[in-house]
């Protein structure tokens, strides 16, 4: 139950970049964050976080400072540079005020410093996150979606769904009345890990156009669904 009240408040599919060149400690917090409801992208290294970037998308970025190739203050100097500004946190094991005076100035909003305890590090994204988008009660016809306490009522009432349904329904909740391509659908719901398929996403739309009956969810063959308001 404690550790729901920590992470239940992380937004749904939130995308992480971790740069972090410590393997074993960078796989457990992998875990740690897929485990709350986040997707992590994993860089060991300065350069492969920088590539990511140009092809990804990301909502959060935690970085290490002293990983090889490009370090941690750099990358993100680099990145604010040209006007990417993700909220950061450092993870570090420094206590230098002078590396922690630089990592601000690079443009971090936040550090933690190691070893952490798990709890702070969840407290301090939450914070950070409420921040940059604040919360919102967002309702379309008989849905609602609480994003704080991240569920979906459904005429006042919550739905029983599960983490992918729940994702799937917000993701056409943000567009609705467009097309939501099916390959959209499996970049959000899955990891590159994880391989989602075509036949999982028709298996949640149906189960969610019986959870809401009087909404329209429509079939675009060959191309997807749209949620109709």
């Amino acid at each position: 139950m404690r550790e729901k009240l920590l992470t239940g408040q992380l937004r749904v599919s939130t995308k992480v970049l971790l740069l972090e060149d410590d393997l074993l400690f960078g796989e457990t917090l992998t875990d740690l964050l897929e485990d709350s409801g986040m997707q992590v992208t994993y860089a060991p290294n300065g350069q492969s976080a920088l590539e990511y970037t140009f092809s990804h998308k990301f909502d959060l970025y935690l970085l290490d400072i002293n990983v090889p190739l490009i370090d941690g203050i750099t990358l993100l100097k680099e990145l604010r540079e040209v006007n990417d500004n993700t909220p950061t946190i450092f993870l570090t094991s420094h206590k230098d005020k002078e590396v922690l005076k630089k990592s601000f100035l690079s443009g971090a909003d936040d550090f933690i410093t190691k070893p952490f305890d798990t709890d702070e590090l969840f407290f301090r994204i939450n914070a950070l996150l409420k921040r940059v988008k604040p919360y919102k009660k967002e309702c379309i016809d008989l849905l609602c979606h609480d994003e704080i306490h991240k569920c979906i009522l459904y005429d006042k009432s919550e739905l029983d769904l599960s983490k992918k349904e729940y994702e799937l329904l917000v993701l056409l909740m943000q567009h609705v009345n467009k097309n939501v391509p099916k390959e959209l659908i499996l970049d959000e719901l899955w990891s590159s890990s994880e391989g989602g398929s075509e036949g999982a996403v028709r298996v949640y739309i149906t189960r969610l156009k019986q959870l809401i009956p009087q909404i329209t969810i429509e079939n675009i063959r060959g191309i997807g669904y749209k949620l109709v308001s």
